[in-house]
């Protein structure tokens, strides 16, 4: 007797439609399961032998074959369990899978018949969703997951047991209806800019990064507060729309990282990684490809603490998703791509010591030059470049410490931050680019004027600072995204003289 089910798969952030096909004949007690399994699916069969004996039912002692349509296309993850088990059930005359019609399922199973929690859930069902299916039997631990899909019924199971009950119409499950959640753009955040003392021009800084999305370097002593202000970045940055929620939700979903209790990533993603990561861990790999460090901040902030106690090549690997906002992992059996639109923060010490520079302010630095030039030099020159922003910090004074003046909160940063933001929505409303760091060459001619004294004013500077090409691009996203804080709709002279103060490299870098 031959059963069928409807489940899916996914292939880094891309999903399609398979289908469990069951066949069981009389001979030799056997099963195969055909359609190119990989390790953990042919291991099915074992957990599904279990769980069915283990709940109540009978395992047919007889040839059984599982076929995954297409066969053609690869099959991995433990999510097929379910659909395999309500397979043999049907095909062995258990139950009847009428009721299952134009259903998707989705699930892992324990030795028990407990119903286990599944990755990759969401971009499974945005898939099947687009293909008609409009019901999901799945586990009860994604249904917070499924629920993002707007207008599909979703039935969150417990177990094998509970669900043969259903299908034989012995219990009621609550069905749920996906639909955009009520508090999904109302994050809070634990940290405040105004537990940030002094530091003012650092505060800028980030609040023009935030606004143009624009990558930042901090360099400075410990101490100074670098790591502080950086955790403290997505709180000033635009609340996600729904279509960003959507899209890092799916690479959360794919690399199991998405928490049971809510369906949404609701805030910017904030990754830290420790400076011994790979370059794999950064960008992403192994044999069946899962998200790195930079997918995971996708739209969000990738922050390297201690810039240069990472593997130089391990650095080198952000200059292409920098560049072009995606990643793709090439392997023999295929590519995937993967999302990286991140604002990246660096914070680094000056020298090997950290003070190098900080001699007026008590510290004594014992670094040679020689020291500090090789130190630094750990960072390339063409990485440096897509560096936007580059800003020293100095040590915080006691007196800005113990101040009583009432430092300005996150909530009125991001109401500038946001509203700049509008600015560049409405001007490149109908275009590719949402936000100015994004501009190419070419739309930089179109929608950054400059006048004839910040051409001047950036013609000085361009043979002085020895820029390149690329520096000079970005002076003048970071010069329009300073105006659009500052409510102008043209770029002015000081606007340009602003951007440049975070250009001055060489100065701060020791070189």
């Amino acid at each position: 007797m031959l059963a069928k089910v409807k489940t899916s798969c996914y292939y880094g952030l891309l999903a399609t439609e398979i289908e469990v096909e069951v066949d069981i004949t009389n001979g030799l007690p056997v099963v195969n399961i055909v359609g190119l399994p990989d390790v953990a699916l042919k291991e099915s069969k074992e957990r599904v032998r279990s769980a069915i004996n283990n709940s109540g039912l009978e395992f047919p002692l007889k040839r059984i074959t599982i076929n995954l349509s297409p066969a053609d296309t690869k099959k991995e993850g433990t999510h097929f369990d379910l659909p395999i088990a309500l397979g043999i059930l049907a095909a062995s005359g258990q139950i009847q899978l009428a009721k299952l019609a134009q259903v998707v399922v989705l699930g892992e199973l324990s030795l028990d018949g407990e119903v286990n929690r599944v990755n990759g859930v969401l971009p499974m069902l945005l898939e099947m969703y687009t293909q008609g299916f409009r019901k999901v039997i799945l586990p009860l631990a994604n249904i917070e997951e499924a629920k993002a899909v707007r207008d599909l019924e979703c039935i969150g199971i417990q177990s094998l047991k509970e669900l043969i009950s259903f299908i034989n119409n012995e219990v009621e499950i609550e069905t749920h209806t996906g639909s955009v959640l009520a508090t999904w753009g109302n994050a809070e955040f634990q940290e405040d800019f105004k537990d940030l003392r002094g530091q003012e021009n650092l505060k800028r800084g980030l609040e023009i990064a935030a606004a143009g999305s624009h990558n930042l370097l901090m360099i400075g002593p410990p101490g100074s507060g670098k790591t502080m202000a950086a955790r403290r970045l997505p709180s000033i940055m635009p609340k996600l729309t729904f279509e960003e929620a959507m899209e890092i939700t799916k690479i959360y979903s794919v690399a199991g990282l998405l928490d049971a209790n809510k369906g949404l990533i609701t805030q910017r993603p904030f990754r830290s990684p420790h400076h011994t990561a790979s370059m794999v861990a950064l960008t992403g790999g192994g044999r069946i490809p899962k998200p790195g460090e930079v997918s995971l901040s996708h739209y969000g902030v990738l922050f390297l603490d201690e810039l240069l106690e990472f593997n130089k090549n391990v650095l080198e690997v952000l200059r292409q998703p920098i560049e072009d906002g995606h990643i793709t992992i090439s392997r023999v059996n295929a590519s995937f791509t993967f999302p990286a639109k991140f604002m990246l923060i660096g914070s680094m010490n000056p020298c090997p010591c950290g003070y190098y520079g900080s001699e007026n302010r008590g510290h004594t630095c014992n670094c040679t030059i020689q020291q500090v030039n090789r130190y630094v030099s750990k960072v390339s020159g063409p990485l440096l470049d897509r560096m936007d922003i580059v800003i020293e910090t100095a040590a915080v004074s006691y007196g800005d410490l113990t101040s009583n003046i009432k430092a300005e909160g996150s909530k009125e940063i991001r109401k500038r931050v946001e509203k700049a933001r509008q600015k560049q929505l409405d001007r490149y409303e109908g275009t590719q680019f949402m936000v100015n760091s994004q501009l190419t060459p070419s739309a930089l001619k179109k929608y950054c004027h400059l006048d004839s004294n910040s051409h001047n004013l950036l013609s000085n500077a361009f043979s002085k600072l020895n820029l390149s090409a690329r520096a000079y691009n970005r002076i003048i996203k970071i010069s329009r995204t300073i105006a659009d804080l500052d409510e102008s709709d043209s770029i002015k002279s000081h606007h340009v003289a602003e951007a440049l103060q975070y250009r001055r490299v060489n100065n701060l870098m020791g070189r």
